[in-house]
């Protein structure tokens, strides 16, 4: 009797056991999905609408565990969700595609921007208190064993644990076996500390040399619920202006300054009298604007608009600020043309904005492009811009390719039409997209040039146009001149 009944004391420990190692090893899934803004969003708006999206979409999704949100220092958001099971996980995403209740929150992301990856994970969320979230993702390199990494990657955790303000680190695979990493701190200061001695750390070198460096992908975000409020930018302003000819809110007539509005648009009074007038003579229905790009250099906006404007237009504006407000514009019109040599139309075409840290640097490649080649003259450094024939082209009257750029300029020579540029007056960028304004003539007659150029790796890949004829300054509703 003795011997039966530790027989089943032995079993139920044995059973209750097993318990708890299968809940201490139960899977989850972490989902985490990166994406951009695209440039005509304002952050501000997104951010509040995460929130109502986590508390009236996300968080009523059935497996819905946790989600967390953080924008790093280049605009760049990632969003990550922890659910019970992968098909939880999927179901949401497909309801979210269509759910009209999430189209504002998606409308204002940058799709080609999106990437998304699900994770496999045996950890259950512990850093309440996070501000600041790391996240890493990578391939191992071939033939790296598995147990090895494991055993590394335990090594460096241990590490990251003692470090302060250090909070928690989650690790995961996937279903190709690319694996994660996602530590969370109370700050950003505490993390930019650990992360100068991991890197000179003899088990982090160890560690980051299993990884394929090309596969890695990392991101360093702030946490969106300890984002302190921020004034309205000037893109957001400017972008602001633009849409209220679609919606008739006079809010946005506030950032323009009253008492300085500097007009270069020819064919407009100066000061806000003059814009006034011209919305006076607006058409029944009024002018629209779609706005497809806007950046922000230093106290300039510039932009890159679908018009409604005595008919449809591709136009291009430039805004000064000082002080908070609009003192000065500049603009450059050209009709729509239904086709183009290329196939493209004069509006289409990349959207994303990259490489912040870039913006001097593209700039400088472009200011060195016009007064190397297109002012300076010397054609036979013209290869040293491109990439190869890479040139996707947005000017309607030419195709895409380098060498039809060259050749469409030589047809309009051999016709007797010559196209001159004499100065350029103003290099403005962000991160990919540069804007070189400049005069010169077309045929005989005085032309403004405005070229939005995009660059890859320091080359130039894709470009648009508009040529607008400058009118007689007879005809002049102000003095201040195109440029």
């Amino acid at each position: 009797m003795k011997q039966n009944l530790i027989l089943i004391v032995m079993a139920v420990v044995l059973i209750t056991s097993c318990k708890n190692e299968e809940k201490t090893i139960e899977s989850s899934v972490l989902e985490v999905t990166t994406f951009s803004l695209k440039t005509t969003s304002n952050s501000q708006a997104f951010n509040a609408l995460d929130a109502k999206v986590q508390d009236n979409f996300t968080s009523k999704q059935p497996g819905f565990i946790r989600r967390e949100s953080g924008v790093d220092k280049n605009g760049k958001y990632t969003v990550i969700v922890y659910w019970e099971t992968r098909s939880d996980a999927e179901a949401s995403m497909k309801k979210f595609m269509g759910d009209p209740s999430v189209a504002d929150y998606a409308s204002m992301i940058e799709g080609n921007s999106m990437k998304m990856n699900r994770y496999t994970i045996t950890a259950d969320f512990k850093a309440d208190s996070s501000g600041f979230v790391e996240m890493m993702s990578f391939n191992l390199v071939d033939g790296a064993e598995t147990n090895t990494f494991d055993t590394i990657n335990e090594k460096v955790a241990d590490k990251t644990a003692t470090q302060k303000g250090f909070l928690q680190r989650i690790t995961g695979v996937n279903e190709n076996g690319r694996q994660v990493v996602v530590i969370y701190w109370d700050t950003k200061e505490n993390s930019n500390n650990y992360l100068q001695t991991f890197m000179s750390d003899p088990t982090s070198k160890e560690f980051m040399g299993m990884m394929s460096q090309p596969s890695v992908e990392m991101t360093r975000s702030q946490m969106l619920t300890t984002l302190e409020p921020t004034e309205m930018s000037k893109k957001d302003k400017v972008v602001a202006l633009l849409n209220s000819f679609n919606t008739g809110d006079q809010t946005p007539i506030s950032y323009i300054n009253p008492e300085k509005y500097i007009q270069h648009n020819l064919s407009v009074g100066d000061g806000l009298e003059g814009f006034g007038e011209i919305m006076k003579n607006a058409p029944s229905g009024g002018f629209k604007a779609n706005v497809i790009r806007a950046f922000e250099d230093g106290d300039y906006v510039f932009t890159h608009t679908e018009y409604d404007f005595f008919g449809a237009k591709a136009g291009f504006d430039i805004f000064r600020f000082e002080d908070g407000l609009i003192v000065e514009h500049w603009d450059n019109m050209l009709p729509l043309q239904e086709k183009t040599v290329s196939g493209r139309t004069q509006l289409d075409g990349a959207t994303v904005l990259v490489d912040l840290n870039k913006t001097e640097e593209n700039k400088a490649i472009i200011k060195e492009y016009y007064d190397t080649v297109i002012i300076g003259g010397d054609f036979g450094k013209f290869a040293n811009y491109y990439e190869g024939d890479t040139y996707l082209q947005h000017n309607p009257m030419l195709p895409d390719g380098v060498s039809g750029f060259l050749n469409g300029v030589k047809k309009m020579a051999e016709s007797g039409v010559t196209m001159k540029l004499d100065q350029v007056h103003m290099i403005l960028g962000q991160g990919n997209f540069v804007l070189g304004v400049s005069e010169g003539s077309l045929g005989g007659k005085p032309y403004a040039y405005y070229d939005l150029f995009r660059l890859e790796n320091g080359k130039i890949i894709e470009h648009w146009d508009v040529m607008a004829e400058i009118p007689p300054k007879s005809e002049w509703k102000n003095d201040n001149g195109k440029f």
